[in-house]
């Protein structure tokens, strides 16, 4: 089947899902996993040989074809999310077209790490937006690193590109993706009772069917474009994006955890009258996954300032906190970060921090 057949038949899917009132789109990108391998004639050791080696993926420069395990010269190469996966070179990228609907949200999940002890930047790219993700940060120690990146499209058609936008002294040196899905999104309201917009973080991205790490929620993503709707990622360092099956979560099947102290922040800017006081709750626990230790969420509505304290012995425990603040603006920002940094107490190198759930905003009567 040519591509453009493949780009018609997966857009007509998309139109009968539509027109029968499915739920919204989600799922693995074509051959998502990369487990679809190349023809040996396409292959030539590791390297992709053409531009339509990889199937379903147009790939341009050193894309490399990768076994999970251990890798000639010694190296070890983590594919958390099934076996094979590609590796971007000096200025490589892949890229598939999916079909879409025009201005709906949507979340891009990969599995992404960095190969070679420099610092690599991992670019995605739906045209014309586009965001860079540095990679130096290892948030887990076992190479299973998920992130999410949202966009809106703008068309039909959606160009998704993944591009290594570094160069380095070894040309095969860039990231390496084992997977990636999208998902469509639902932009939350408010409610009457709740100013907050996806209160209790249940609208967010795909997560990965086999990945218990969570969802890594990139830096510097403002909320109109956010993998977490209605909330933006204001902070030098990921927010991690959890769920009910994996982790231990206060209410409902979604919260995040603030994985890396003052640098790891969540923030929602909330239509206010001036001068009138508001109530803001939210709830803080552990995830049940080894973080232990006393723990600190600081929380901020106007001119106001909370420190929550929370002792965790990571069973899974949580508490309610709440403040009184008076608005000053027509505009009201709630920002949550951890105080302290955490790792797990089963492994030292894995970031994990307190979890943030069930924010609510009301005026006081």
């Amino acid at each position: 089947m040519t591509m453009a057949a493949s780009l018609w038949l997966a857009f007509s899917l998309l139109l009968t899902g539509c027109a029968l009132g499915a739920k919204p789109f989600e799922g693995y990108l074509g051959n998502g996993n990369f487990e679809e391998q190349p023809k040996p004639k396409d292959l030539k050791k590791t390297v992709l040989i053409g531009k339509y080696a990889l199937p379903k993926w147009e790939i341009n420069g050193l894309v490399e074809y990768i076994s999970g395990g251990p890798q000639p010269g010694g190296m070890f190469f983590p594919v958390a999310h099934g076996v094979h996966a590609v590796r971007l070179g000096n200025e490589a990228s892949i890229s598939q077209t999916i079909p879409v609907k025009p201005g709906t949200l949507y979340a891009l999940t990969f599995g992404a790490s960095r190969t070679c002890a420099q610092d690599e930047v991992l670019r995605v790219s739906v045209p014309p937006l586009s965001g860079d993700l540095p990679l130096q940060t290892l948030y887990s120690s076992n190479g299973g690193d998920v992130y999410a990146w949202g966009f809106i499209a703008k068309s039909k058609f959606a160009k998704v590109i993944f591009h290594n936008s570094g160069v380095q002294e070894d040309p095969a040196c860039g990231p390496l993706i084992d997977a990636v899905a999208i998902k469509e999104l639902i932009r939350p309201i408010p409610t009457a009772g709740n100013l907050v917009k996806n209160p209790g973080f249940e609208e967010g991205p795909h997560r990965l069917g086999n990945s218990t790490n969570g969802v890594l929620l990139p830096p510097m993503q403002e909320d109109f474009y956010s993998p977490l709707p209605g909330w933006i990622i204001g902070s030098l360092k990921a927010v991690k994006f959890i769920d009910s099956k994996h982790f231990n979560v206060p209410t409902g099947n979604s919260a995040v955890e603030l994985l890396a102290g003052r640098e790891s922040a969540v923030a929602q800017i909330l239509r206010t009258v001036p001068n009138k006081t508001y109530n803001l709750t939210f709830t803080i626990g552990d995830a049940k996954n080894g973080c232990h230790g006393n723990m600190m969420v600081e929380a901020f509505a106007g001119k106001n300032t909370l420190k929550a304290p929370f002792k965790s012995s990571g069973k899974g425990e949580f508490r309610t906190a709440s403040f009184e603040f008076k608005a000053i603006a027509a505009r009201t920002r709630i920002t949550f970060y951890s105080s302290f940094y955490h790792t797990r107490i089963d492994d030292f190198g894995s970031l994990c921090g307190p979890v943030l759930d069930e924010v609510r905003v009301f005026p006081v009567a």
